[in-house]
């Protein structure tokens, strides 16, 4: 039996400017270097986002560090477009929801799954407005003090 990974990388700025509407699991397409690299904790979802190239679904700006073992020639971007891989109907889904009513698929989460692969948490979003920001940092505060007491 595998031990359990506890690698888990989150973009925490993404639950302060949007509102999650609702969430899918999805893979990615790595490479072998890109793998190892995330398996040690090397990448980072800071601004990443996702959009769609005809009718599949890619990841921007997830950075995942170049593994100090790859070779010269296994080099890549650190910052290159990712395919993220979901079920059609998912992926129909999100395509509407996207053109219809003005919303954003962000980046919320990446880790690695029981089965070894690693899943990148997506949301379907709306962005919040600077009062919204403002009740949210007041809840939390709240929530601060009440565990306080």
């Amino acid at each position: 039996m595998k031990p359990k990974s506890k690698v888990e990388i989150k973009n925490r700025r993404a639950s302060f400017d949007f509102e999650f509407l609702e969430t899918f699991q999805a893979g990615i397409v790595l490479t072998g270097s890109e793998i190892k690299a995330i398996r040690a904790g090397k990448a980072s979802l800071v601004d990443s986002f996702c959009y769609f190239s005809g009718n599949e679904l890619y990841v921007k700006n997830m950075h995942v560090a170049e593994h100090y073992w790859a070779s010269a020639w296994g080099r890549i971007d650190p910052k290159r477009d990712r395919k993220l891989l979901l079920n059609r109907k998912e992926l129909n889904k999100l395509q509407r929801a996207v053109k219809e009513k003005g919303l954003t698929i962000t980046a919320v989460k990446l880790y690695i799954a029981d089965n070894g692969y690693a899943k990148l948490l997506i949301a379907l979003a709306r962005g919040k407005k600077e009062y919204d920001k403002r009740a949210s940092i007041k809840e939390k505060d709240l929530k601060r003090e009440m565990d306080r007491m």
